[in-house]
């Protein structure tokens, strides 16, 4: 698809509107006419736009082309993505007469063009996932699985929360935390001192009389079998130090986690899934990990789908355009990393 279609394409989209539509088979055919013969041109109206907005306008366009091809499949979630958008902002208006003052205030002349937008970046972040998720290399893959995934285990444990709250000093802070934290020692403590009794009735009795976890407190600590992902993000800590113990034992130093200091019990250990059966979650988890931790794959993807269709921007000053935007791009999302 030659750029040349592409910018015909941007100059009829931004001509087009209800009412009268001037033709563009002559590019010196008259936009507007005024009374004394004057007239603006297609080719001037096209050098306005080109050198405000028409690189914007074209990325747009050529976007859309690239990952409607690249994610077909995608292309109802993401309308269904931007129509729910849509009908969540028209209930913050009165009208749509305010929805649509709203959006002109933000540059957009219709919803239309506002739910192209809402599409168009529901598309680009599926592109760029999938980019880097189709990026991972089988090193990389059995690192992980070797790492980071973990058989099923059964544990127990006792929080300690530290009282603290927003408007405290921070003097004050410090001191709720150390006594939580002297707390889950002094229960260590009395877990080393159980060593000659059963280790799972001490553990239970201790969670009982000292854990602020009110959802497992009362049935021992127990939090069942469990690995990661499978209570939420807060409790993935835990499962990474249970792997480092053996069944029947507990942690002899203090877990810490955004819900306070813990101590836990690993009584079973389950089988580990297959690595054929783990690729699909370990592809979701290091894509986000790298899209977390290095935004340069941003840019990076970008450009790799803009070479895969070889686009030739036909008109000099917009190609010219074109290379700093890209520039900019990766300069802006290296420094980000820096």
């Amino acid at each position: 698809m030659k750029k040349k279609v592409l910018l015909i394409g941007a100059c009829t989209l931004l001509l087009c509107g209800c009412g009268k539509i001037p033709k563009l088979s002559n590019g010196d055919e008259a936009v507007v006419e005024f009374k004394d013969g004057d007239k603006i041109s297609v080719n001037e109206l096209y050098e306005e736009i080109k050198n405000n907005y028409g690189l914007n306008a074209l990325l747009n366009m050529v976007d859309e082309y690239i990952y409607d091809k690249e994610l077909s499949d995608v292309k109802e979630d993401a309308n269904t993505y931007a129509d729910s958008y849509i009908s969540q902002l028209r209930q913050n208006y009165d009208s749509e007469d305010q929805l649509l003052q709203a959006l002109s205030s933000r540059g957009y002349q219709s919803i239309d063009a506002y739910k192209k937008v809402l599409y168009l970046s529901y598309m680009q972040n599926e592109a760029i996932e999938k980019y880097v998720r189709d990026n991972i290399t089988e090193d990389e893959l059995k690192k992980y699985y070797d790492e980071e995934v973990y058989p099923n285990m059964t544990l127990s444990h006792i929080l300690i929360t530290p009282e603290v709250t927003d408007d405290m000093k921070d003097e004050d802070k410090e001191k709720a935390e150390k006594e939580a934290k002297d707390k889950i020692n002094n229960i260590i403590k009395e877990l080393n001192k159980a060593k000659n009794e059963d280790i799972a009735s001490v553990f239970e009795k201790l969670a009982k009389e000292n854990s602020q976890d009110e959802g497992t407190k009362d049935k021992g600590g127990s939090l069942g079998e469990i690995n990661i992902g499978s209570l939420n993000g807060q409790y993935d800590e835990l499962i990474k130090a249970a792997s480092e113990l053996e069944d029947g034992k507990y942690s002899t130093e203090v877990i810490t986690t955004e819900l306070g200091y813990h101590v836990i019990l690993k009584t079973k250990t389950g089988e580990k899934k297959s690595y054929e059966d783990s690729l699909d979650s370990m592809k979701d988890k290091i894509t986000t990990d790298k899209l977390t931790n290095d935004s340069s794959l941003i840019p990076e993807a970008i450009k790799s789908y803009h070479e895969k269709y070889d686009l030739d921007i036909i008109d000099s000053e917009l190609d010219s355009q074109y290379g700093r935007y890209m520039n900019n791009l990766i300069n802006t999302y290296k420094n980000t990393n820096s």
